[in-house]
């Protein structure tokens, strides 16, 4: 099994191996929590408070780390924006009130869009040794103020196709420009488009395939 629970007297962390895209936030910010290179347990709720916990669980862009408290404090929510971040040549980190193919996916995730990945659609870090280049700057859309910024994000992969999200959602680049606001928009995932992050078709001429 890919996931791991540890279980603290306030907290209990559950940590997702395949969902994992090695940004490293938590060993470099808590590395007393998650101890990096060590054999048997390296997560350690209880060295750090609930409170601490939950913002570390909420750093993980793509959702592998998910916290729950004990002590009856805040869990952490939905955010108030839905967000599509399009970093540097790598994936998609999405936020809000997810769900996958119509069944809840959390409130975080980090989609590929190179193409590459063997967990699709998640990103699963194989952009690196792919060699995949995108820029995390598209250009600026014109689009207006989203009436709703919050609320169901619904992403749906079209099969041997693009990514599908519906729902009110900002596009945010690498450095935190809102780029587009939309609530229907189709992604590319192929790692082809020429209009990236949107999808342009390319994935017919490139014979993509993916569930």
């Amino acid at each position: 099994m890919s996931k791991e629970v540890a279980r603290g007297k306030t907290a209990v962390i559950e940590f997702d191996a395949q969902k994992c895209v090695h940004s490293r936030h938590c060993v470099l910010e808590r590395p007393d929590v998650f101890v990096p290179n060590v054999k048997g347990k390296w997560i350690h709720p209880d060295a750090a408070t609930a409170d601490e916990v939950v913002a570390l669980a909420r750093n993980c862009p793509s959702g592998a780390i998910v916290a729950r408290r004990l002590d009856g404090g805040a869990e952490e929510v939905a955010p108030i924006v839905n967000t599509v971040r399009v970093l540097e040549n790598g994936p998609l980190a999405v936020r809000g009130a997810l769900s996958m193919r119509g069944a809840p996916a959390g409130l975080r995730a980090t989609l590929c869009r190179c193409g590459q990945s063997r967990n699709k659609p998640y990103c699963d870090g194989s952009h690196s040794a792919a060699g995949f280049t995108a820029t995390g700057e598209p250009p600026i859309k014109e689009s207006t103020a989203l009436p709703v910024r919050s609320g169901a994000l619904e992403i749906a992969p079209a099969p041997n196709g693009p990514l599908k999200l519906k729902g009110p959602m900002e596009v945010v680049s690498g450095t935190g420009h809102t780029i587009n606001r939309a609530s229907e928009l189709y992604l590319c995932r192929c790692g082809h488009s020429k209009t990236k992050p949107y999808c342009d078709g390319s994935h017919k001429a490139l014979g993509f395939v993916a569930d």
